[in-house]
């Protein structure tokens, strides 16, 4: 089980993990040690996570979400198997608790009286200096 706060816990049965071989440096150990970790998570089959969670969570995960509603994590980050494993928990954990967090709603304002003064006092400097911009008269000696 992996509890990711007081009340919203993932079962073991909605994480499947994989092992390959990673890629990149390492020497020998690369070419027979299967340490790079794939979790995946059934987001979408989550009795634990409510619907508006797992949609935040689809739009964080971005390309790390499939068509099936499933979230896959892969790191390969360290040589251990064991310490991937858990790097990868632990990004799952903080993935989930980012789509906990419910964005703030925006409350539309209006401009100040003075902004819009400023605003107009700006424009109309500007335009009184391209005004002076052009063609001199030769003749006004």
């Amino acid at each position: 089980m992996l509890h990711i706060t007081d009340t919203i816990a993932i079962q073991d049965w909605e994480l499947t993990e994989s092992f390959s071989r990673a890629s990149g440096p390492g020497g020998q150990n690369v070419n027979k040690v299967s340490t790079a970790v794939e979790l995946r998570f059934e987001a979408e089959r989550s009795p634990s996570l409510p619907p508006a969670v797992k949609t935040r969570l689809k739009r964080l995960a971005g390309r790390r979400w499939t068509l099936d509603g499933a979230l896959i994590l892969r790191v390969e980050d360290t040589r251990s198997q064991a310490r991937n494993r858990e790097i990868a928990r632990e990004r799952l954990v903080e993935l989930i608790r980012a789509a906990l967090v419910a964005p703030r709603r925006r409350i539309a304002t209006k401009p100040t009286h003075g902004s819009k003064i400023r605003r107009m006092d700006a424009k109309t400097r500007r335009g009184d200096i391209k005004s002076l911009r052009g063609r001199v008269d030769q003749d006004g000696d």
